[in-house]
């Protein structure tokens, strides 16, 4: 039987299990299931969102139905959550026993594989079927949190160098700016642009369930390998579909991550046929233009700087009654992204 483990002894026991497998525990979750046998803890899983992880059965139950069990009933708890696909990372010798319950191999990567139930992707794709051109197509993938002018000056010199460029906004809401915001943005500072096509990156751009770190003990690997499997599932799914033979990046000279995530783009999309181009970043005030610094501004209510830093189409936005709640909100956010 699958019950929802709530009790500290309970998540201890489930702790231990995980851990006895070589897997990190992850406080962030959902919910977090246990399947007993007797009084034996044979099972356990966890759901954040619509991915599954730490799902770990004990040697001895391996052969039985519970690792079936425990899928079934985070799916149950993840419908009720809203969710219809659903997302598990593995190792790989761990594949076939997560095919088994009908999930779809998306990327193949030496340490880890990520799959998929529901078939997100394929919709996905299909939704934007009419967006497809011919040519030579580009592509960059922003957070824009929010649209900045050094976000228009990478677009508007990628934009000649290609016949479609599609930007794809990260739609995961982690950001200050909720998603619809930023889109918006997006497609109001990129207007003039005729060979710019706006959409969201949904599931499959810098989401969370590329960049989960439990099933590596050293944060530094599981960053890396993270990294490896965004890059590698845009360049396998997403560029083929499009027709996208470049990517474009900005440069980075504050995060660490970011440089991070840009040095293994260039390292491997090339690999996968697909040129790299990372252009410098536009200053203003002696200094990179950044989405932070514009939260920054706005925080401090130095209007005149967020004028200097962003367009004009982001600007009226940013003084408008409706971002009230967003510029107060400013007030306590932290973040660097």
């Amino acid at each position: 039987m699958v019950t929802e483990l709530l009790s500290e002894s309970d998540r201890i026991r489930a702790r231990r299990l995980i851990e006895a497998a070589g897997l990190r525990f992850e406080d962030d979750f959902d919910n977090l299931l246990g399947v007993f046998e007797g009084r034996e803890l044979a099972g356990v899983g966890a759901r954040a969102g619509n991915l599954f992880k730490m799902l770990v059965v004990a040697p001895e139950f391996q052969d039985g139905p519970t690792l079936g069990a425990l899928v079934t009933e985070l799916m149950r708890a993840g419908g009720h959550a809203g969710h219809d696909v659903f997302f598990i990372l593995t190792r790989p010798q761990s594949v076939y026993s997560f095919q088994a319950l009908n999930f779809e191999p998306l990327v193949h990567h030496p340490q880890t594989t990520l799959l998929e139930f529901g078939g997100g992707l394929r919709r996905y794709l299909n939704r934007h079927a009419a967006w497809v051109a011919p040519g030579t197509n580009g592509a960059l993938v922003m957070n824009c949190n929010p649209f900045t002018r050094g976000h228009r000056f990478v677009i508007e010199h990628a934009a000649p160098q290609v016949d479609t460029l599609y930007i794809f906004v990260v739609r995961e809401d982690r950001s200050v700016f909720p998603f619809a915001v930023r889109k918006r943005l997006v497609e109001e500072g990129t207007a003039h642009l005729r060979n710019v096509r706006v959409l969201d990156s949904s599931h499959y751009a810098v989401s969370s369930l590329t960049f989960p770190a439990y099933f590596l003990k050293d944060a530094e690997e599981a960053s890396q390998v993270q990294m490896e499997v965004d890059a590698l599932l845009f360049a396998r799914k997403i560029a083929p579909f499009f027709a996208i033979h470049k990517r474009f990046v900005g440069s980075e000279p504050y995060c660490r991550t970011t440089r991070l995530y840009n040095d293994t783009l260039q390292r491997l999309l090339p690999l996968q046929g697909i040129e790299v181009e990372e252009i410098d970043r536009v200053r203003a005030a002696e200094d990179a233009i950044s989405a932070y610094r514009v939260r920054e501004a706005l925080r401090n209510e130095a209007y005149e700087t967020v004028r200097l830093l962003v367009p004009d189409t982001t600007y009226r936005f940013l003084m408008s009654d409706e971002a009230q709640p967003l510029r107060d909100k400013l007030k306590i956010y932290q973040r660097r992204h």
